[in-house]
């Protein structure tokens, strides 16, 4: 009898700007739509961590926000949690739109340190949205790929597996990833708001599940929206509550997909003056924000 193959196990960190479409392929790697997804760039605020099994290969694929030029102490602490997953990388898979031309050395987008001795593949992505006529010549570590028709997928598993280390599986062969479903609600309901929600006002929403009573049925799980000014609460609930109840349903409809249960989801909207600014609240919402910040 041969003996089993050697496993191999190790984190694959996703890097590039806001609207790379790192949270895209994330969801195709994984097979299911774990990351919240958005036109709208910086929808992505803290990592979302995935997990792909096949055969003798385990990959632990970490999505970060984009990154992009900061502004305030969220925006901050994106880009702190963005240059942290690499540095803790095995490998590192660099997404820019091919739309977008050629693009800048990932040296110049983050500390050099972050990821030195680290292999780097380059992909250019949303490929099909370029004519193929148009597609330039590339060769390893650069693939042009496409998460929406599947193109140039497999090479890219192909070439993490070949760098992630011989070791034992971390995680269960059925695990999708090692957040808690709070997270994943609590995402959802970001989502629906960006989608949702006009203008600027979605980047002055976050969510926050306050209670989780998994043991009923169906599933409670109530959640506060914070929005930072009076006149954004009142656009967040709408005219009669129509705009709070759509994001109600369709979040409720991925968390009910993720549970694979009924879910009753009870929103509410409080103001929180300048949250986005806030080490305090900050810190409640999961974000690592340094004891300096405070100063």
């Amino acid at each position: 009898m041969e003996p089993p193959p050697e496993t191999r196990c190790g984190t694959i960190a996703l890097a590039g700007r806001p609207n790379a479409g790192k949270s895209t392929l994330l969801n195709a790697f994984v097979g299911t739509r774990l990351a919240i997804t958005s036109a709208r760039p910086q929808s992505t605020r803290q990592p979302v961590i995935g997990i792909r099994t096949a055969g003798a290969v385990q990959l632990v694929i970490v999505d970060p926000p984009g990154l992009l030029e900061p502004h305030y102490l969220l925006q901050q602490t994106m880009v702190d949690e963005a240059i942290a997953a690499l540095r803790q990388a095995h490998a590192i898979l660099y997404l820019h739109r091919l739309a977008d031309g050629t693009p800048p050395p990932l040296a110049s987008l983050v500390p050099p340190d972050a990821i030195a001795q680290r292999p780097v593949a380059t992909l250019l992505t949303a490929c099909d949205e370029v004519p193929e006529t148009a597609w330039p010549s590339v060769s390893s570590p650069t693939f042009l790929v496409s998460a929406a028709t599947g193109v140039g997928l497999d090479d890219v598993i192909a070439w993490c597996a070949r760098h992630v280390p011989a070791a034992p599986f971390r995680y269960d062969t059925e695990d999708m990833s090692t957040q808690p479903v709070r997270f994943f609600v609590e995402e959802y309901v970001r989502e629906a708001a960006f989608d949702l929600l006009r203008q600027e006002l979605p980047y002055a929403v976050t969510a926050r599940v306050d209670e989780f009573r998994e043991r009923e049925e169906p599933v409670y799980v109530g959640v506060t929206l914070y929005v930072e000014r009076e006149s954004q609460k009142g656009m967040v609930i709408g005219a009669g509550g129509a705009t709070i109840k759509a994001i109600g349903v369709a979040a409720r409809q991925r968390a009910e997909g993720l549970l694979g249960q009924r879910v009753y989801l009870d929103l509410r909207v409080k103001v929180l003056p300048r949250w986005r600014k806030s080490p305090k609240f900050l810190r409640e919402l999961g974000f690592h924000i340094a004891t300096s910040r405070d100063l």
